[in-house]
């Protein structure tokens, strides 16, 4: 009995000391997952234990902090710069899709918030104060009902320097304080939106593109930057994080995204094979195919359409830069910031891709991802005011085409 009775105690004993043991190895493999230099196992662990979410209360919080900072000037003192309404937490090597829009075109939001599975990061322009107004409230509502938002989203707000954003009163407006879901908030956005043609804001204000660019951007290592009415093709964000993963020889590569144009939009393509389908029955064209076919030419829809099916994203070829090429792409490193003089219509990612080309960079476009615009360009459509800014900027083109000999003395290229 009592030798049974000193069994049962050590088979006891063993049990715990093995149970404390495992206990002791899941700490350390804890430990170790975070120092990690391995993404994928990080990647397959928080796929089943996801990090808590930001409460609705801390990113309320933010952006009160946001708005009472009463904002920043930009370089040229017309328009006042409220960072990080939202923000997110970003790995340094992500790739964050960065747009801009006007208040009335966020609704084209929630269409990104499906497509791209990573980060955004968005700048919004207020052109008036009660705009302003409108932006901060959305921002609140957003927030408050669509944990994406709270997840992967960074919002900043720009509006002209005369005006100030104030922390909104989740009363005002009556509309918005009902609202009970992320759903509701875009559809009520969608009923009050009043979305102008390109840049048609019905004030004497202009529209600072550029310098929402680049603070949708600003801190990210490889961004793609659109606008926010175009759709990327479903499982880019992943398919670029596998290509970007595996290799370290982008630097100094800008990787293009052939950008297209639907007609009707209300299916958008969401694979290669979907988009080939819609282009050989007309429904879908290159990008500015009715306003600057030259803009998206250099690169050679031609070869891309007839380019054989793949199941991984890379590079399908290489294109030499060529005036006036206006690409989207993907870059990480040194990129040059978007020229702030540019606003409104006209030479605002020209003159990037440009200096892009002259700094060093390459380009190769992708075989499979792509972006979507919503609707044909048409000219008959475009901003009424076209002439008139595009003649600025076409001045203000040439003047920066010689800044950049000065800028690059070493540098055998140009624009």
């Amino acid at each position: 009995m009592q030798m049974s009775y000193a069994i049962r105690c050590a088979f006891y004993q063993l049990l715990l000391a093995a149970l404390m043991l495992v206990a002791m190895l899941q700490l350390l493999y804890l430990s170790l997952l975070s120092g990690m230099h391995g993404q994928e196992e990080q990647d397959q662990y928080f796929e089943f234990f996801p990090p808590s979410p930001r409460s609705v209360d801390q990113v309320k919080a933010q952006l009160r902090t946001a708005l009472a900072s009463g904002g920043v000037l930009d370089a040229s003192g017309d328009y006042r710069v409220y960072r990080g309404l939202l923000k997110t937490t970003m790995d340094p090597n992500d790739v964050i899709l960065a747009t801009h829009a006007s208040v009335d075109n966020l609704l084209h939001l929630s269409g990104l918030l499906e497509r791209w599975e990573g980060p955004l990061s968005v700048s919004v322009f207020a052109a008036t104060k009660e705009e302003a107004q409108l932006a901060t409230v959305l921002t609140y509502a957003l927030s408050s009902h669509c944990p994406d938002m709270r997840a992967r989203v960074a919002m900043h707000l720009v509006c002209p320097s005369r005006y100030e954003a104030a922390v909104p009163d989740p009363r005002e407006p009556g509309e918005f304080a009902l609202l009970r879901s992320c759903q509701e908030v875009f559809d009520k956005l969608a009923r009050v939106a009043q979305p102008g043609i390109n840049y048609a804001l019905g004030t004497n204000v202009s529209y600072p593109n550029n310098l929402l660019r680049n603070l949708a951007r600003e801190g990210a290592n490889y961004a793609l930057v659109i606008d926010i009415d175009m759709v990327p093709s479903e499982g880019l964000w992943r398919g670029l994080r596998e290509m970007l993963d595996q290799s370290k020889q982008w630097a100094g590569t800008a990787l293009v995204v052939p950008a297209f144009e639907i007609r009707r939009a209300r299916r958008m393509p969401t694979n290669k094979n979907e988009l080939l389908q819609l282009y050989q029955v007309g429904e879908v064209r290159p990008f500015y195919y009715g306003l600057c076919t030259p803009c998206q030419a250099t690169t050679n829809y031609s070869r891309w359409v007839n380019l054989p099916e793949e199941t991984l994203l890379r590079p399908a070829y290489v294109v030499p830069w060529q005036d006036p090429w206006e690409p989207f792409y993907v870059a990480g490193g040194k990129v040059p910031t978007f020229d702030e003089r540019f606003r409104q219509y006209g030479f605002n990612r020209i003159s990037q891709a440009c200096e892009l080309h002259v700094a060093g960079f390459d380009f190769e476009v992708l075989n499979e991802g792509f972006l979507v615009h919503k609707g044909f360009k048409e000219a008959l459509k475009f901003h009424p005011q076209k002439e008139a800014e595009n003649q600025h900027n076409k001045i203000l083109y040439r003047q920066f085409k010689q800044e950049l000999k000065a800028k690059y003395p070493d540098s055998s290229r140009h624009c």
